[in-house]
């Protein structure tokens, strides 16, 4: 292929893709002011606050234009979506009280909203899922991968997550598509709820794991498969690796074994375990 017409085709392409692609930075931008303007504290003026409002909506609505998509039969999307704002704005606040209940390091409710990763990629997973259930799906996979480059933690926006829910530390905590968790569930970083295989044949079905109520999944955890079922009460340990269910009050632990002896004289070779 030539030059010139490797540039044609770019154009061409380009030309028939763009209004199909929000801009990247301002789907970003606006995620981080529809989490300021929520949790950030306002000035005591309805009508700025209002002002403000009105102007995220805006944004939010060149962004679905750009995705090609806006009105509904009935509603356009914007509407649907800042419908749902202050039910998930209560759930989010429940998840904070969680992680301060939790946390013996959390000091406030305002520590956690401002400094802690987990939160924070709780809060735009659950603004992403809103969308998601839509049947919106590029942009919020743009909110979820920019909540990931920023955190460490991978959330799918298609993933359903109960209320209260808390994130430790949270760097390398993969939550995959089709993953359902309960309420009140804990959660260390570290973490993979993820699947078993990833035959693209699979895609419609479920094939990430559901964790029931009240469960704690400590750092390193691996838990695979679509009909893996983690049963309510569970504590599942450090490092465990899981492909099969468990009944509800459970304690899963990986017995790892460690030696201490005086290194002179040592002769027994270490080089096998490298």
């Amino acid at each position: 292929m030539s030059e010139s017409l490797f540039i044609k085709n770019l154009v061409e392409q380009g030309s028939m893709k763009h209004q199909f692609y929000p801009d990247k930075h301002r789907a970003e931008q606006f995620i981080e002011e529809l989490f300021s303007f929520l949790f950030v504290k306002h000035p005591i003026d309805e009508h700025i606050v209002k002002q403000e409002y009105e102007l995220l909506k805006g944004t939010f609505s060149r962004l679905l234009l750009e995705c090609g998509t806006e009105k509904t039969s009935e509603k356009t999307y914007t509407e649907l979506f800042f419908e749902q704002i202050p039910e998930v704005y209560t759930t989010l606040l429940q998840d904070v009280d969680a992680i301060v209940e939790f946390d013996p390091a959390a000091q406030s409710a305002d520590e956690v909203i401002i400094t802690y990763p987990g939160f924070f990629a709780t809060a735009v997973y659950r603004l992403a899922n809103i969308m998601w259930k839509m049947g919106i799906h590029i942009l919020p996979r743009l909110f979820s991968e920019y909540a990931h480059s920023k955190t460490g933690i991978d959330i799918h926006p298609g993933a359903r997550i109960g209320r209260s829910f808390a994130i430790d530390h949270g760097t390398g905590i993969v939550i995959g598509e089709t993953t359902v968790i309960g309420e009140g569930v804990k959660i260390y970083q570290g973490v993979t709820l993820g699947a078993l295989n990833v035959n693209k044949s699979d895609a419609h079905e479920k094939r990430h794991p559901t964790i029931e109520d009240n469960v704690v999944i400590y750092s390193g955890a691996t838990i695979l498969g679509g009909k893996t079922l983690i049963g309510k009460g569970s504590i599942i340990g450090g490092n465990v690796w899981l492909t099969y269910s468990v009944p509800p009050n459970s304690v899963v632990y990986h017995r790892s074994e460690i030696k201490l002896i005086d290194k002179d004289p040592f002769v027994e070779a270490i080089n096998f375990i490298i």
